[in-house]
């Protein structure tokens, strides 16, 4: 089961808290604390992703997207905007 963060409701000048809470996926997001009844929020992050040897570039050329800078030759990866 996934293991969502949630963080307290601010209220009255006090700093919100991150909670972590496993639950399953077609559960509906919680609105209180079970642990403190405090209002909690689902908080939406970037998730996490694996890129294993088998997920590295490709010599393909249908794999690139009209516009991707993979082979532009400007030496930065794609997506990178500094």
């Amino acid at each position: 089961m996934p293991t969502y963060v949630y963080e307290t409701v601010p209220g009255s000048g006090r700093p919100s808290r991150k909670i972590e809470i496993v639950q399953r996926m077609a559960d509906a997001p919680l609105t209180t604390d079970p642990a403190s009844g405090e209002p909690i929020r689902r908080v939406v992050s970037g998730g996490f992703g694996y890129l294993g040897p088998a997920d590295g570039p490709t010599s393909v050329a249908t794999a690139c997207q009209p516009g991707c800078a993979c082979h532009s030759g400007s030496g930065r990866q794609p997506g990178w905007n500094r």
